[in-house]
């Protein structure tokens, strides 16, 4: 439900967060000055599997959410009746784990008759560069419109033009792996431990980046990104290693793979950039923590890049609390049969 919209009203936002394996909750006054923020991984967990186990991440959920609430509330010195409203992940994302988070939230609501906001995943991850630190001496300037935002992680690499609050025409996306998908598998490949983002990026650290030429699919003519290529590329060239009984050069495999996704991530935004006559670019989601594709991006001078801190990067209440705002600004307001979307697109 939507109702007449208060374009800055005065308000702090419960967020909760449990679209995969990071259980997580803060508190954000006003869209962008972070109170609190508090983050459970499952990370160890998960590890021993190479990926997330779903039904593992939901039971974790369940176990830890209402400690890292009242941490986060704590932390923001409130409690739970002094908020404005709750915001929460209903998707994109596990069922089983939005599940947790959307529930959670209904009680929350239900508890001290607050307002309830269901926010998009991937939304949440582009609000995530509007958030500061409440300790902040000065406050950094919000991003500004017309933008061009790449949402880049584990399951999305999308790049979306927006001109105001909200408002997202999606100009192009991954047609089979998404960046952070191919880093998880290019790193089993090489042998490497989970996540595999940031083992490609250690390995990477201490190899050549121009040790092997690796195909850049650029897909001329769109704003479509593929990586299944550059996957099969790297895979091709580690069974030759084997078969020759070389041993595999794994930092230089590293470093040159990621050189080849950094190239082709940061080309094609700045391209749509000038296209779109975007005046900044904004970069988000779990890849955004690579250090490779901030530093590419932040040495160009053409435009100003926003990039979250590296602890807003990746699954974070935080970003959720920042969109709920801005939902919240706008009137929206969800009622109690809210129900998860698995596979909710952005635009």
């Amino acid at each position: 439900m939507v109702t007449k919209p208060d374009l800055n009203p005065s308000a702090r936002i419960l967020g909760i967060e449990t679209s995969c394996d990071e259980t997580a909750a803060a508190v954000v006054e006003n869209g962008r000055v972070l109170l609190s923020s508090v983050v459970a991984s499952q990370i160890g967990l998960h590890a021993q599997y190479g990926g997330v186990f779903p039904e593992v991440a939901s039971r974790q959920h369940i176990r830890t959410i209402y400690a890292v609430i009242e941490e986060a509330l704590q932390k923001a010195h409130l409690e739970l009746r002094d908020v404005d409203a709750v915001a929460v992940t209903r998707g994109p994302g596990l069922a089983g784990s939005l599940v947790v988070g959307v529930n959670t939230a209904k009680g929350l609501v239900l508890a001290e008759n607050l307002p309830l906001i269901g926010v998009n995943h991937l939304e949440a991850h582009i609000y995530s560069a509007w958030v500061y630190p409440v300790n902040m001496v000065s406050p950094p300037v919000p991003p500004q419109f017309p933008l061009l935002a790449l949402l880049v992680s584990g399951g999305h690499t999308e790049l979306n033009l927006m001109r105001d609050h909200l408002t997202y025409q999606r100009l192009g996306g991954t047609l089979d792996d998404a960046a952070g998908e191919a880093f998880d598998k290019v790193a089993r490949l090489l042998g490497l431990v989970y996540p595999g983002g940031p083992a490609i990026q250690n390995a990477a650290s201490s190899g050549n980046p121009h040790a092997f030429t690796f195909p850049r699919a650029r897909l001329e003519g769109t704003w479509d990104f593929s990586f299944s290529g550059l996957k099969t590329a790297v895979l091709r060239l580690v069974r030759k290693f084997v078969e020759d009984k070389h041993p595999l050069p794994v930092e230089d495999l590293a470093a040159s793979f990621q050189e080849a996704v950094v190239d082709v991530l940061v080309g094609k935004t700045l391209a749509a950039a000038r296209a779109f006559s975007a005046h900044e670019i904004l970069v988000a989601g779990g890849v955004s923590a690579n250090r490779a594709l901030r530093e590419t991006f932040l040495s160009q001078n053409e435009y100003k890049v926003n990039i979250p801190s590296l602890s807003l990067c990746t699954d974070n209440a935080a970003m959720v609390a920042s969109a709920g705002y801005f939902r919240f600004a706008h009137g929206q307001r969800d009622t109690l049969d809210l129900d998860v979307l698995p596979t909710w697109p952005l635009s």
